[in-house]
């Protein structure tokens, strides 16, 4: 053995755990995450809380990167495009502007939504086969009108006139007439008029609750939407000013001083979400996943808000709800 190859051996040897070693080094997986991270910081814990039950943790195997419109949709376009640009592994976001946004920026990158009506929203083709790179977690949010309306009127007994607060525009146009469809036959079924009040931007909701009240409404449904969950705060203290029990769509509310709260768990959703990534970055694709449905509904009430509104909640409702506020 002449000295070249003796070196050139003794250097394999030497080199060969190095490069095993760079061999065996994990992937470190990228995610694009577009919403209302300053909205609801507990929604982001969820979904973190997820990742960390499937093995993954921040800065060692997986990094995140936030996009937050902070309530200017016209910015989503932008964002979702940044994302892109990226590379990211798969974006996940939430809510029905978020991704649309997503949607149009790639047809390559996997998507996970959380909380859409994304077969009505035209989103996915089904929700067994959705097709394409989106699939997620629906939130049935045309089913939950009704409900939330019975709810609110056995909370309020002998209400005649009940307002129902919604954003148009930000669910889509067949999700939001599913929607107020649903909300009138259930009106009717009760016997309740409803008084339909828009408030497309945070700047109209004054205007809205003095509608409210110069039609006499006794209560208050608000129609579920991620422009009006950064509001929440603003639109519990108006609800208390202008003596309106209120029912919302998201437990955040009642969290924030509202009354009522009746819909899927939104922590739920954003953990469940958290498996839908750990499959596709493990090689499933979007299309092949279907769509979840909510297993889990939560029904919140605050008795501190019913007393400042001098309103007794009925045992019988009380004893249903999975959380009382004291």
């Amino acid at each position: 053995m002449d000295r070249r190859t003796f070196f050139a051996g003794v250097g394999a040897v030497l080199l060969s755990p190095l490069a095993a070693e760079a061999q065996q080094a994990p992937k470190i997986a990228r995610i694009g995450y577009l919403g209302g991270v300053s909205a609801v910081p507990q929604i982001r814990e969820a979904f973190l809380q997820g990742l960390q039950d499937l093995g993954y943790v921040v800065g060692r195997n997986v990094v995140i990167e936030y996009r937050d419109p902070e309530g200017k949709y016209e910015r989503l376009p932008a964002l979702a495009a940044e994302l892109v640009a990226l590379k990211v592994d798969v974006i996940v976001v939430s809510g029905t502007p978020m991704t649309r946004a997503a949607k149009q920026a790639t047809s390559t990158i996997p998507i996970v939504f959380v909380a859409v009506d994304p077969v009505t929203s035209g989103l996915v083709s089904s929700l067994a086969r959705p097709g394409g790179n989106l699939t997620g977690l629906a939130s049935l949010i045309p089913d939950l009108v009704g409900k939330c309306l019975e709810l609110l009127n056995q909370a309020v007994p002998g209400v005649s006139r009940v307002a129902v607060l919604w954003p148009p525009g930000a669910l889509g146009e067949r999700t939001e007439k599913n929607m107020l469809t649903g909300a009138g036959e259930a009106g009717r079924a009760l016997g309740v008029r409803l008084q339909f009040v828009e408030a497309p931007r945070p700047a109209d909701l004054d205007r809205a609750f003095s509608e409210m009240t110069r039609a006499r409404a006794g209560a208050l449904a608000v129609l579920p939407s991620t422009i009006l969950v950064r509001e929440r705060k603003r639109l519990v203290d108006l609800a208390a000013k202008n003596r309106l029990p209120t029912i919302f769509t998201q437990t955040e509310f009642v969290d924030a001083g509202g009354l009522m709260g009746y819909g899927p768990s939104v922590a739920d959703l954003y953990r469940r979400a958290a498996t839908y990534v750990d499959k596709i970055l493990k090689g499933a694709k979007p299309a092949d996943l279907p769509v979840e449905q909510p297993a889990k509904f939560e029904l919140v009430i605050n008795l501190k808000t019913a007393k400042g509104l001098g309103l007794t909640i009925p045992p019988s409702l009380l004893q249903r709800a999975d959380q009382v506020i004291e």
